[in-house]
């Protein structure tokens, strides 16, 4: 393949922005944001489920409040109808009184058995309640974290994308200038070599692999016609003589 000289040399424009491309996909993809983002939303997973969790447990004591509260209830409205039996008279069995006394102290009993059971619900229901507070501040806290983050994540992609795109744009207007078959080889050499098809010889070296040519190389270099489009013997990319080579 023949082209001239200086459409050879654009080739290492185009590299170049190439590269520069490449660098900027790179920094867009390793944008320290992301990692951040992934491990505050991983946080933030586990305290909502934790928060999820002492919701139900207060919903849970709270409905377990209501029922020992209507317990002790009935066995107050029980004790109180039987204290007023036992106080109207209408009583006069002894057995009868006796009985009665009996289940009025029992249900003194069975009042504060229950109200003590109250108790205990109300310290757990108090305690799943300031969990709640706490949770649901730490996910607001943890939240707010995220959002910065997202926004600095956001920020940098804008910037980032700005730059590809003037990159870009760059790029075509060299390229256009590129005989079509030299740009259709370099494009499939590039994707063959992790992004680089065409390197310069600068000081019988190839900037592609970084091998200096032998003598032969360098002689058959020398040889060559300046339109010739030479490749390196070693890494078969493009290689681009300029006035750096060495020759």
């Amino acid at each position: 393949m023949n082209a001239a000289p200086a459409d050879q040399i654009r080739l290492l424009d185009v590299q170049a922005l190439d590269v520069r491309l490449a660098q900027t996909a790179h920094k867009r993809a390793s944008l320290p944001e992301h990692a951040e983002i992934e491990s505050l939303n991983n946080d933030l997973t586990q305290l909502r489920d934790l928060l999820v969790a002492s919701q139900t447990e207060e919903s849970d004591t709270s409905r377990e409040q209501t029922k020992a509260e209507q317990d002790v209830d009935q066995v107050r409205q029980r004790s109180v109808r039987d204290q007023q039996r036992l106080d109207s008279g209408a009583v006069s069995s002894p057995k009868d009184l006796e009985n009665l006394q009996r289940e009025i102290t029992s249900l003194a009993k069975r009042q504060g058995d229950l109200e003590d059971v109250v108790l205990e619900i109300m310290e757990r229901r108090e305690a799943a309640q300031e969990r709640v507070a706490e949770l649901t501040d730490r996910v607001a806290a943890v939240q707010a974290k995220v959002d910065d983050a997202t926004g600095r994540r956001d920020a940098a992609l804008k910037e980032l994308d700005a730059q590809a795109e003037t990159i870009t744009k760059d790029r075509a207007v060299v390229a256009d200038v590129i005989p079509a078959d030299l740009l259709k080889l370099y494009d499939k050499l590039r994707a063959q070599q992790g992004g680089v098809g065409a390197a310069r010889l600068y000081q019988r070296r190839c900037e592609g692999c970084r091998l200096e040519l032998n003598i032969t190389e360098v002689n058959d270099v020398k040889a060559a016609s300046p339109d010739t489009v030479l490749r390196c013997e070693n890494c078969h990319r493009i290689l681009v003589r300029t006035s750096d080579s060495g020759l």
